[in-house]
């Protein structure tokens, strides 16, 4: 799945950043389309809205408005459908764990796959110019900008690092590594998506596990 950009009947798909944990995939959400109501039996699934608004649906009776930038967690084995309401494209990244794009359970569909696995090579293509984020090799951070959000992918061993000048409303996604009790307990792992305030509380009682690997999305001003 690296390199290549999944065509799909509400937009698009591709893998943005990979670690050995997480698959963060960047969607395009056409307006008025919407994904399939599925699950991941077996997945943990977080959404971060980079651009528009959309409605989310939660089981089979919440529905949530998102308007970017906002974030959103999904147990394994909910049914959630995500709709485009924005005049625009709606876009997103959905981080993933494990790292199973056949962990997939089609409830309903509005373009007829229902029970059907996840799509095929003909609905693939080599990516072209679409934007990647890269994994610092080292301690450090690579930052990209996206509109008016800013988006950095950050390898850290330091809490201090870790909540060192932090805004308020930044959205923290876990890469990989994460918070471990004194037994080595995790706390917040891979695959979850918290504010800075939780990242914060958490660093006041916990530790990284040798290194955690983040993704944050914040305003730039």
């Amino acid at each position: 799945m690296n390199n290549l950009l999944v065509k799909k009947p509400w937009g698009e798909e591709y893998i943005v950043c990979k670690t050995k944990k997480t698959a963060t995939w960047h969607l395009k959400i056409n307006s008025r389309k919407k994904t399939s109501l599925h699950c991941h039996p077996k997945k943990k699934t977080g959404f971060i809205l980079l651009d528009g608004k959309v409605e989310v649906m939660i089981g089979f009776y919440e529905k949530r408005v998102l308007r970017a930038p906002d974030k959103l967690m999904i147990r394994p084995g909910l049914f959630h459908s995500t709709k485009g309401l924005s005049k625009k494209d709606s876009i997103v990244l959905e981080i993933e764990t494990p790292v199973n794009k056949t962990d997939l359970v089609r409830y309903k569909d509005n373009y007829g796959r229902e029970n059907k696995p996840y799509e095929g090579k003909k609905k693939m293509k080599k990516l072209n110019d679409e934007i990647i984020f890269r994994i610092p090799k080292k301690f450090g951070s690579n930052v990209y900008n996206y509109k008016d959000l800013k988006i950095t992918i950050e390898k850290i061993k330091s809490l201090k690092k870790l909540i060192f000048k932090r805004k308020k409303n930044t959205i923290f996604g876990i890469l990989d590594g994460g918070l471990v009790d004194s037994k080595k307990n995790y706390v917040l792992s891979a695959g979850d998506i918290v504010r800075t305030n939780t990242i914060k509380k958490l660093a006041d009682a916990f530790k990284i596990n040798n290194q955690i690997t983040i993704l944050t999305c914040s305003k730039s001003a």
